[in-house]
């Protein structure tokens, strides 16, 4: 396969409120972090143990104003983006690198009456990006044709 692949999906509960950067051209990007939880138990001490790890969330534009409108702390959302791996240097002159998740796709989970906030009760769904739609498998042609008059 000569093709690559840079695909991360995410289900998990916001950890701090969006904040939102607006740019002079009218983009904007709203960063929040993600929590992700994975609990297993200990085979030899028959402990439960759970673990927390914490995900950058970048989204931009239209996406980003739909997250910081109706997205608060601890509610539970599916991202899904790609990897992107920032480097800097900090006051020291020292390499430092940050690893983010730039968001595509998003969907809200959290129900409306848990939220406490306006969102419709279908959870919210959006593509910042055009996406391709994907070739219909065979039983979808079979219950196409089952809808056939004759």
């Amino acid at each position: 396969m000569s093709g690559t692949l840079n695909k991360v999906m995410l289900i998990g509960h916001t950890g701090t409120e969006v904040k939102m950067h607006y740019f002079e051209g009218g983009g904007s990007v709203g960063n929040f972090s993600l929590a992700t939880n994975e609990t297993y138990t200990n085979r030899t001490s028959g402990e439960k143990v759970s673990n927390t790890e914490w995900h950058n969330i970048v989204v931009r534009n239209k996406g980003a104003e739909i997250c910081e409108k109706y997205l608060k702390k601890g509610d539970k959302v599916y991202i899904e983006g790609r990897l992107k791996t920032r480097k800097w240097q900090d006051d020291k002159g020292v390499d430092r690198y940050s690893t983010e998740i730039q968001c595509t796709d998003f969907t809200f989970l959290t129900p409306k009456a848990d939220a406490g906030n306006s969102i419709s009760q279908n959870p919210v769904t959006t593509t910042p990006e055009p996406t391709k739609e994907a070739p219909k498998s065979s039983d979808s042609a079979t219950d196409e044709s089952s809808n056939v008059p004759f």
